[in-house]
């Protein structure tokens, strides 16, 4: 059997403001841009990796999610422990600059964890966590 990860889901509030985010700052290419207003999704990636790829969407629109999971869903999300990635780049100390610069919320600078690896983390337009690993 062969698999392979096609895409991930994170949620998005202000498509405009996560597609900005995401395209503007990390440099992913716009994939799919589908709906209006806040019922948008919107796929994104890496630049040279067509077969990978992030969908931002709007949360909790799910017909089957009741009204008092939405309000988690919110509150989840406020706090920023909804939705997270893990992302890797070969300098992380250039990312986290554009990052900074674009005035994300940091959680944590570029540190060179106890394992072996460095890395940071920061919140998107929507609060979902991202952190970035250094890989060599």
């Amino acid at each position: 059997m062969e698999l392979t990860i096609h895409a991930s889901a994170l949620p998005h509030v202000d498509p405009e403001e996560s597609l900005a985010f995401y395209r503007d700052v990390l440099g992913f290419e716009v994939r799919q841009d589908v709906g209006q207003g806040t019922m948008r999704w919107i796929t994104v990636g890496p630049k040279g990796q067509p077969d990978t790829s992030i969908l931002l969407a709007p949360p909790a629109v799910d017909p089957g999610i009741t009204d008092s999971e939405r309000q988690t869903i919110s509150e989840m999300m406020a706090k920023g422990t909804y939705g997270w990635i893990l992302l890797a780049t070969p300098d992380i100390d250039e990312v986290f600059d554009r990052v900074q610069a674009a005035e994300a919320e940091v959680i944590q600078e570029p540190t060179l964890q106890p394992y072996g690896l460095k890395d940071c983390a920061f919140r998107d337009p929507a609060g979902n966590q991202i952190r970035i690993q250094e890989i060599r």
